[in-house]
């Protein structure tokens, strides 16, 4: 079934998937219900890879199919930092990444680790909403 919304067709048959990489449960799930499955009415509905592990979450990123990115900054033992700027050193086809940061000045770590966007913890349901459509927005 396809959707019309502000001049826009979206199938519903087609999700974005987003890889969620955390170390803590409960940040995984904040993430996700912040989001929702449909962020923006112009977007596909999204579908959620949850991921605890550094290699696991390259393993995914990896082997593709992955929209979105979200990593935390504060994940122990390797952040969401590191393993982004790892991402965009590694991987030849690295998807929009999006990182959680431990309070608004570290936004310069946000840089350094070539992040597309970053939101600091605790977590704005709006902000983040915000930065992810901006992120999966139509070109």
């Amino acid at each position: 079934m396809t959707e019309t919304t502000g001049g826009r067709t979206v199938d519903d048959d087609v999700a974005l998937r987003v890889l969620v990489y955390s170390h803590d449960a409960a940040t995984r799930s904040r993430v996700m219900s912040a989001l929702g499955t449909r962020p923006h009415p112009d977007l596909p509905r999204l579908t959620y890879l949850e991921v605890a592990t550094a290699p696991v979450a390259l393993e995914h990123l990896d082997a593709g199919g992955v929209d979105l990115a979200i990593l935390d900054g504060e994940a122990t033992p390797t952040g969401g930092l590191g393993l982004a700027k790892q991402l965009r050193d590694e991987l030849d086809r690295c998807p929009p990444v999006l990182v959680l940061i431990g309070r608004a000045d570290d936004r310069w770590l946000a840089d350094w680790s070539r992040a597309d966007a970053s939101v600091p913890h605790p977590i704005d349901p709006l902000r983040l909403r915000d930065a992810v459509n901006g992120l999966l927005a139509p070109a």
